[in-house]
């Protein structure tokens, strides 16, 4: 796991494609809603340009979220939340996501309301190890 300007780097052992089905099921399993995928790769074949797998899955709870964005209305430009996942250039996958903390920080959000969002970098670890 590696932090870098607020994002968080976990290393997936799966393909980009496996990787965002178990973070899928994963987020469903945890009460989570998808709310969008976004295949950029995909999305720049079709006007015949070439870039690695790359997708962007947006996902959350309108339970957890919306009580931060009332007294923080600024992070709701970060929420719902957003886990990348991307192939790199020597082959590897990862799954980029913004640091809860930096996201406290960024949005003066108080700690005991942050914690809403703590739990889904677990969610995502553990559908990658």
């Amino acid at each position: 796991m590696a932090h870098d300007n607020g994002l968080v780097k976990v290393a997936s052992r799966y393909s980009v494609e496996e990787t965002v089905r178990r973070l899928e099921s994963s987020f469903v399993d945890k009460g989570l809603r998808v709310f969008a995928a976004i295949d950029h790769s995909g999305e720049a074949e079709k006007v015949g340009l070439k870039m690695k797998p790359t997708k962007l899955l947006i996902f959350g709870s309108p339970k957890s979220g919306t009580p931060l964005m009332v007294v923080a209305p600024s992070l709701a430009i970060d929420l719902p939340l957003k886990a990348l996942v991307a192939e790199d250039a020597e082959g590897s996958v990862w799954v980029t996501y913004n640091d809860p903390e930096y996201l406290k920080e960024r949005h003066g959000v108080p700690e005991v309301l942050i914690r809403n969002l703590a739990g889904a970098g677990d969610v995502l670890a553990k559908a990658v190890e």
